[in-house]
């Protein structure tokens, strides 16, 4: 009985070298998911602690995390979700048969191991969302890389869910318009075309739901920082220096390089660097939309409120029901929103001005001839 006592005691402490008791790591983990339980709840949705735990060391921690607040993140309505898409919609797609091609060729996106024939399906499902989406959106315009995007969703939350999700990625952080620069995989797929291990494309998701529609530019400015002496000591020549830096190094440090890109937006933010670029902020729809996309998040019902409104006006009506139930404004701004952005997906170039700035103020040291050719 001591020696159980004991142990229980101990639960949760460890000893370091020195002798000294310090916490286990698994307290901090606790702590966050309660956290992050407790944001999920509260009415409305804490949606700041959201944002700070996907940011934060570690990100949301699990994949049931993440089905939870990914959601949250963008504000989808996980009692109105798309209904699973119909295979005759594949008929006379304009763009069917280059996503049939890119899916195939998506091996590498699933998680090793896994059998043939699950594999199988889930590639069938990922051809069905975007074309969903692609549907639901005649002006946004599919490019090679989209489906990283997609099978990220998919695999974590599912085909329905995905959908939701990706159809508003699509208007309000995947944009149009990319230059041929070395990091254009990196951008367009959020990371997820050029990174080997899985856990580390949902560390970069967690960071990038929760923030700004350009931190994965500033992301990339920190990697390019992050590799200064390797671009340095590499010979002063455009193809040397692209194909270096194209290459993105698979031992990165993640949790330190999201913390620098965050501190790199808050010296630099998107509004500073558009005004310093000469780039009008209404020119931008990163700039111009995602502020009012981020207010109608604030107001979202926690899913048990959500869930008691929804059985007791019955399922023929739950839509309105629930609409009525959250704030007048929240209609408004997702109208706007959407009346505003319907384009095509990503629009970097005019962007990369920021990134530029953002790499240029913060090496000082570099030389010119450098910058000029990291983009």
């Amino acid at each position: 009985m001591k020696r159980l006592k004991r142990k229980k005691q101990n639960a949760g402490v460890g000893v370091n070298g020195n002798g000294s008791v310090t916490r286990e790591p698994d307290c901090g983990r606790k702590q966050k998911l309660a956290e992050i339980h407790q944001a999920l709840i509260s009415d409305p949705v804490d949606i700041e602690t959201l944002r700070r735990a996907a940011s934060s060391k570690g990100g949301l921690l699990t994949d049931e995390m993440r089905r939870k607040v990914w959601p949250k993140l963008l504000n989808i309505n996980v009692y109105d979700l798309p209904h699973k898409p119909g295979r005759d919609m594949r008929e006379n797609h304009k763009d069917y048969n280059q996503v049939l091609l890119d899916v195939r060729r998506s091996m590498k996106r699933f998680p090793k191991g896994m059998p043939a024939t699950e594999r199988v399906v889930l590639q069938e499902q990922l051809i069905d969302i975007i074309l969903e989406v692609l549907k639901r959106n005649p002006k946004l315009h599919y490019y090679q890389g989209y489906h990283d995007v997609a099978v990220t969703l998919l695999l974590v939350v599912g085909e329905r869910m995905a959908i939701a999700m990706l159809d508003t990625l699509s208007n309000y952080h995947l944009r149009a318009e990319v230059g041929t620069i070395f990091a254009l995989s990196w951008l367009i797929t959020w990371y997820g075309h050029v990174l080997s291990e899985f856990k580390h494309t949902l560390r970069l998701y967690d960071f990038f739901l929760a923030s700004h529609p350009l931190m994965p530019i500033y992301l990339a400015a920190t990697i390019v920082l992050h590799r200064e002496k390797e671009v340095i000591q590499t010979e002063c020549d455009m193809a040397m220096v692209h194909h270096l830096l194209s290459r993105i190094p698979q031992d990165l440090p993640y949790e330190l390089l999201i913390a620098q890109s965050q501190d790199l937006f808050n010296q630099y933010p998107p509004s500073l660097l558009a005004k310093r670029a000469a780039l009008q902020s209404r020119k931008s729809l990163s700039i111009s939309t995602f502020q009012a996309f981020q207010l109608s998040t604030l107001h979202q019902r926690p899913d048990s409120v959500l869930q008691r409104l929804n059985k007791a006006q019955g399922s023929t009506t739950s839509r309105h029901g629930l609409e009525a139930a959250l704030p007048r404004d929240r209609g408004q701004l997702w109208g706007k929103g959407n009346r505003m952005v319907k384009m095509a997906v990503w629009g970097l170039s005019a962007t990369l001005g920021a990134a530029v700035f953002a790499v240029a103020q913060t090496a000082m040291d570099w030389g010119p001839e450098v910058l000029l050719q990291l983009f």
